[in-house]
């Protein structure tokens, strides 16, 4: 990373901070998922930065990719997880908290084995330990609190407009001899009263662009032009293009997913129907290691 790439990251995370402590004020039981969303990305721009991929306001079992549609109803409840991202010029912070919305002690507690996770696995990574010994640090704290992690979700490198890209951080043991290179990555521990693994559930109306290829329809090829110049192959969801638009734009997004344009990413759900809590930061290595959204 170039001086200004790292000055970009560590310009999102400050940006994230803030939205952060701005988000924790907003989530309240009842409050419409879809009034939270768009105040959290409002405060995004407002502070300077953008969305980096839309908010994501996933309850009890759904353990991800749930944002609310354009008239989407839906209440904040449960055991909700807050996800949101913020970009500078491509380079991200990705940052996620989990609240108790039911005044429930197991709720509390798997909040608390999650944050648990994520400050001793970073500690890990402050000393420069491998990949396996990260993996291994997440699972034992969650186990620890009588829980289980998520087996097959994992932290992930991220890299200019690349939300996920090169290596996975397992939240289970592994022998990854590895050590963490220079670059920007971010680490998510999930824990679950439930057995440990998730599916893919119905569509999430969250897209990344796939492929630029030609297509027929007029429509469909402005919305094309508009996500390909907005959000390069950073995620981004139905609800946006509606507002920028209009609803018949759900059918230009229609066309391009079955074109092989966009990808569209499923509901991340817990096999047990288990509830879900997760935390994550992001982090720069360098010569230091910076938790830019800490």
């Amino acid at each position: 990373m170039t001086p200004k790439e790292k000055q970009n990251a560590l310009k999102a995370g400050e940006i994230a901070k803030k939205v952060k402590e701005y988000a924790r004020t907003i989530v309240k039981k009842d409050i419409p998922l879809l009034e939270i969303a768009e105040k959290i990305e409002k405060k995004i721009v407002e502070l300077g930065g953008k969305p980096a991929f839309p908010t994501n306001l996933s309850i009890n079992e759904i353990a991800a990719h749930y944002t609310p549609s354009y008239n989407d109803e839906t209440l904040a409840s449960g055991l909700l997880k807050v996800d949101m991202g913020v970009h500078i010029n491509g380079w991200i912070a990705d940052f996620t908290f989990s609240v108790d919305l039911e005044n429930s002690a197991e709720n509390k507690k798997l909040i608390e084995a999650s944050e648990k996770a994520l400050k001793n696995a970073l500690e890990k990574i402050k000393q420069k330990n491998s990949l396996g010994e990260i993996g291994r640090t997440i699972q034992e704290t969650i186990e620890s609190c009588k829980f289980s992690p998520i087996v097959n979700l994992t932290g992930h490198e991220m890299n200019e407009y690349e939300l996920h890209s090169g290596l996975t951080i397992l939240n289970t043991e592994n022998d990854n001899p590895e050590k963490l290179k220079e670059g920007l990555y971010a680490i998510e521990p999930f824990a679950t009263n439930g057995n440990g693994k998730i599916y893919e559930g119905k569509p999430s109306g969250i897209y990344a662009l796939a492929d630029d290829k030609n297509i027929r329809s007029n429509d469909a090829r402005n919305v094309l032009d508009f996500i390909a110049e907005e959000y390069k192959t950073l995620p981004f969801c139905s609800r946006w293009i509606v507002k920028k638009f209009g609803i018949k734009s759900l059918f230009a997004l229609k066309q391009l997913e079955e074109n092989g344009n966009l990808h569209q990413y499923p509901q991340l759900i817990e096999i047990s129907k288990g509830k879900v809590a997760q935390s994550e930061d992001t982090f720069l290595v360098d010569d230091k290691i910076i938790v830019t959204s800490e």
